[in-house]
């Protein structure tokens, strides 16, 4: 039975390369990324975002969030950047911030759940950011768990989730943070909304607000 159960690989060149064949053939992988564990996949296959949410249990109509190896990668997702994604992702890239922007009209729809927005961060971690880069620039980052069950902090829990259906476990270590991220909607010029609180915090959010309009 355990030589059929998802492979785990430690992190590091050689788990990139096989992340990267997987990731470009339609596969799902799971990794450490600076929260929990996530389901990578290539987030412009629409194949592969329905494989996450049959792994996951999870309808379909909720959208899925990205990590990007940089800026330049991120861009490929957005329609724009906003002065409010601007001010947000000087203050808090690389880190724990998904900034939700509008998407890009070949974005699939099972990212955006139809919202016409995608949520994107670039990771605190620089071995996650090089997954990343190692992958294409960008992966889905959808927490590597089933639907309604406890985020997974090792690559074992991933495992014990998923047994099968995963292409590869990259195995990143234990989760340093208790929070995921923290979910910031800024696809709009007026107002930014809190949709989830995490690691950062809204006080956090509120200070980067308060500062901007000082200095302007």
């Amino acid at each position: 039975m355990s030589d059929h159960l998802t492979k785990i690989v430690k992190d590091g060149e050689k788990a990139r390369a096989l992340a990267r064949e997987a990731v470009a053939a339609g596969g799902v992988i799971a990794f450490l990324t600076d929260t929990f564990y996530g389901l990578g996949a290539d987030p412009f296959n629409p194949v592969a975002l329905r494989a996450i949410f049959r792994l996951k249990g999870r309808d379909e109509g909720k959208p899925i969030l990205v990590i990007a190896s940089d800026m330049e990668a991120a861009s490929r997702l957005m329609v724009e950047r906003t002065p409010l994604f601007d001010l947000f992702s000087a203050r808090f890239w690389p880190g724990p911030l998904t900034l939700i922007v509008r998407a890009r009209q070949d974005v699939p729809e099972e990212l955006t759940a139809g919202t016409g927005t995608v949520g994107i961060r670039v990771p605190a971690t620089e071995a996650v950011r090089a997954l990343a880069r190692a992958c294409g620039g960008l992966l889905t980052a959808t927490s590597a768990n089933p639907s309604g069950s406890e985020p997974a902090r090792t690559a074992e829990m991933v495992r014990s989730y998923f047994p099968t259906g995963l292409a590869l476990i990259v195995d990143g270590g234990s989760a340093q943070l208790d929070l995921p991220s923290t979910v910031l909607d800024v696809s709009r010029h007026d107002a930014p909304s809190v949709i989830r609180e995490g690691a950062v915090s809204r006080g956090e959010i509120e200070t980067a607000l308060r500062s901007e309009d000082e200095a302007s």
